[in-house]
């Protein structure tokens, strides 16, 4: 019978029920809780059908019948008092209007005023209170919240609201002391972070909540730490840049990734410049099926350019792509060419027919350990591609020409470095004899970008082990994927050309907490039931990675994620003869002297291939031409 009380109507009913009962209350309460004299009573209920007529009007025009008993609150509370106090003046005003309120005291009005809050108020949160026992009786799980702020009082009001979900918060933790001891909803702050396995374990916890959008990745690796402690499983709300509809929810709650441990602080990026730079644009994006590539057509995209032309090798990475960008931007002016940024003959008629304002060149291998036996294909394709799309660009008078570089070009020690160190000396030096601003940026490890060690250690993981290390003290940089790209869209919007810009990566990373902690997060104990293999660094592998050249001179600039390095030129001539020699080779196969032309080119390459002691640096050879 009480879920009757869903029905407005029944609800109404029960409310203007409960006036008489409040009147007459508070009639007998003036009177000491004695018999009412018979002359007052007689008139108390003489005035009792006009105060019931008035105040159940009164609590239809407050909307007492919007909100549902079920989830009664503090703003229904509020809407009930203001209705109680309106119907009571009311009343009260009509009543003077008739008989002077003639045996009336004055206590009166405000007893019942006093009596009828509580009825109406106090039956909604009781029949709430009723429910929730009910349903926490049911198998609900002990929760745990960590952070008591906006997120965490949203998230503990959720919960309240639907108990359903089987969750029933029993307390905070927060590192603000001065929140210690009060009650957010009726839920304590116990204590600070670092004893959230004492109190998971003295309150039964069987989930803990970890409310910190807003948080920096190293406050975050700190609370799982911390919470792998306890031996309780742990959810995370995303950071706030990452919630879809922008509002923290129960529903957005989901189990930690390795990117919440290991992405940096939010980057605000200067909107409106990069905004500016792209709309109404022509943009271009070689090797626009990768995984910087297509993160980068998914920013460009929603910039507002006048088209978007996609060139990539890769038939299967453009079509992917291509759909998703056609689902997601109907409105885009959108053109896919599957085209191979070394086809000097496809790459001009792309040029000539779409005349792209903007390029971003993330066409390139990046594979160290392939590489290291594929000299040739990687001087073809990052050196070589990079050449041939740098000249189309200034041939077509391109704006801007963004090479998207990679730490692994400072102080190289593999032909993945050492081909893209060589493609930033060309562009640097390209861009004093060109209108196109020639602008390099550089970065280091993306997660899960392809190839990267995030995909391999999963795959690892769903097998059961081993995880693979090369080596124990191993660091790498990373950055998330679209970070790393809104990066690349601002410093080809800030740069004047011939700037290497260094993305700010934040503290390198030991690979093998990134193996520890991916095993963990997968509900597994590193050593017990995935073991970590270490095999030894591979060929072309460094320890540590740097980001910029001791030379370089790296300053800030206004963008505090993006720092800047000077660069260094070379004689035109002398660099244009060995980009030449680069081409021959590769032409008549002769990877001894690809190598050679590669150390005179990168100095400061370390590699430990051996050359032969028979080659030459550079012996004019019939098959050279001036253009490549």
């Amino acid at each position: 019978m009480i879920n009757r009380l869903r029905n407005p109507f029944v609800v109404f009913l029960y409310d203007l029920a409960m006036v008489p009962l409040a009147w007459l209350a508070a009639y007998w309460v003036r009177f000491n809780l004695e018999a009412v004299p018979v002359w007052f009573f007689d008139q108390a209920l003489v005035a009792l059908p006009l105060l019931m007529l008035v105040q159940g009007g009164v609590f239809w025009f407050f909307g007492l019948y919007r909100g549902v008993w079920r989830f009664a609150s503090i703003p229904d509370l509020q809407r009930i008092g203001k209705a109680v106090l309106a119907g009571v003046i009311l009343g009260t005003v009509i009543l003077f209007m008739l008989n002077r309120l003639e045996a009336m005291p004055r206590s009166v009005p405000l007893l019942y005023s006093v009596f009828l809050l509580f009825l109406l108020g106090g039956s909604r949160f009781a029949y709430r209170g009723y429910k929730d026992r009910r349903l926490y009786g049911r198998d609900t799980k002990n929760v745990l919240i960590v952070g008591a702020g906006r997120a965490g009082e949203i998230l503990v009001r959720d919960l309240l609201r639907q108990p359903e979900l089987g969750f029933s918060p029993v307390a905070f933790v927060d590192d603000d002391h001065s929140k210690e001891g009060k009650e957010i909803h009726g839920v304590r702050v116990v204590g600070s972070v670092d004893r959230v396995p004492f109190f998971a374990k003295n309150h039964s916890v069987e989930l803990i909540l970890i409310a910190l959008p807003g948080g920096s990745s190293r406050q975050v690796r700190r609370v799982v730490e911390v919470c792998e402690r306890s031996g309780v499983p742990f959810r995370i709300l995303p950071q706030t840049r990452d919630l879809v509809s922008g509002q923290v929810s129960i529903k957005e709650l989901r189990e930690v990734a390795i990117e919440d441990l290991l992405g940096r602080d939010p980057i605000r990026l200067s909107w409106g410049t990069v905004t500016e730079h792209v709309a109404r644009k022509c943009v271009l994006v070689s090797g626009g099926g990768g995984s910087i590539g297509s993160e980068l057509c998914r920013q460009l995209a929603g910039l507002d350019p006048s088209s978007l032309v996609i060139v990539e090798n890769g038939e299967h990475n453009l079509y992917k792509v291509e759909q998703e960008l056609r689902g997601s931007f109907p409105c885009l002016a959108l053109h896919a060419h599957l085209v191979d940024v070394r086809d000097r003959v496809a790459l001009e008629w792309v040029f000539a027919h779409h005349r792209p304002d903007l390029v971003f060149h993330a066409a390139a291998y990046k594979h160290v350990p392939m590489l290291e036996g594929q000299v040739r294909e990687a001087i073809r394709n990052n050196v070589l591609g990079t050449v041939t799309a740098a000249q189309t660009a200034d041939r077509y008078g391109c704006g801007a020409f963004i090479l998207i570089s990679t730490d692994k070009a400072v102080n190289p020690t593999n032909v993945m470095g050492a081909s893209k160190r060589i493609a930033e000396i060309f562009c640097q030096n390209l861009n004093a004899r060109s209108a196109t601003r020639f602008v390099t940026v550089r970065f280091g490890n993306v997660l899960g970008s392809a190839g990267s060690v995030v995909p391999l250690f999963r795959d690892q993981i769903a097998k059961g082990g081993p995880v693979t290390v090369t080596h124990p003290e191993i660091t790498r940089y990373f950055m998330t994927i679209p970070e790393a790209c809104q990066l690349i869209i601002e410093a080809g919007a800030v740069g004047c050309g011939g700037e290497i810009f260094v993305l700010d990566m934040g503290d390198p990373i030991k690979i093998h907490y990134l193996a520890e902690q991916m095993i963990r997060l997968s509900g597994k104990i590193p050593g017990e039931d995935i073991e970590i293999l270490y095999t030894g660094l591979r060929p072309g592998e460094k320890l540590f990675e740097e980001l910029f050249h001791e030379q370089e001179n790296l300053r800030p600039t206004a963008q505090e994620k993006l720092l800047l390095a000077d660069p260094r030129y070379l004689d035109w001539d002398w660099l244009w003869d060995r980009v030449k020699g680069l081409k021959a080779a590769c032409d008549a196969y002769e990877e001894d002297r690809l190598l050679w032309l590669v150390r005179e080119l990168v100095p400061e390459l370390n590699r430990s291939a051996q050359l032969s002691d028979n080659v030459v640096p550079l012996i004019p050879h019939p098959r050279y031409t001036e253009t490549l």
